[in-house]
């Protein structure tokens, strides 16, 4: 029930900072992840991987950041540290570095050295999420129509890159997220 709570108030927060981004902010951090998200292969790709990033709570965690850290920054200094390939930003408890590479992003607290990374791995044709030393693929190419999607169970489910199989899947993660917080 928690989960549906944050989900609904970070769409509604993400719909209003489309429509009133002077008042909230540009939202660059959650902006870059949804460009990424845009370009990583066809429409299916991308609405599985928007799904996976869901599970992963990437679109939750980037919506926090700009909301409480990164706008804050753009509103006082006039400029938002995540428009840049590399910046550092001031946080609160600590300072960190986004950078962009050809494997894609990095964020690094310059102050502990902890880093959160979003990699594609050309060898297996997979993106992933890696953070604490623990790697959470998000999905990996099978073929030109399937790709294997992270599962709120941890799982894996070859998906088809179709209307229906996006659907499917869709269905069952919805499903699986409603029975989980029964």
């Amino acid at each position: 029930m928690k989960k549906s709570y944050l989900t609904v108030a970070v769409v509604l927060s993400l719909a209003a900072s489309l429509t009133l981004s002077s008042c909230f902010g540009s939202f660059a951090l959650t902006n870059k992840v949804i460009s990424w998200n845009k370009q990583v292969g066809d429409k299916f790709v991308n609405e599985l991987v928007f799904v996976a990033m869901w599970i992963l709570p990437v679109y939750e965690l980037s919506m926090l950041a700009d909301m409480f850290v990164l706008n804050s920054i753009e509103f006082w200094s006039g400029n938002n540290p995540v428009v840049a390939e590399t910046k550092v930003i001031d946080g609160k408890d600590a300072k960190y570095l986004v950078a962009c590479d050809e494997k894609g992003y990095t964020i690094t607290n310059l102050d502990d050295k902890t880093q959160v990374k979003f990699n594609f791995d050309e060898a297996n044709n997979a993106w992933s999420i890696e953070a604490n030393g623990e790697e959470h693929k998000l999905f990996t190419y099978v073929d030109d129509t399937h790709v294997n999607m992270i599962c709120p169970d941890g799982s894996y489910k070859t998906v088809e890159l179709s209307h229906q199989g996006v659907w499917a899947y869709e269905q069952m993660v919805s499903s699986q997220l409603q029975y989980a917080s029964r």
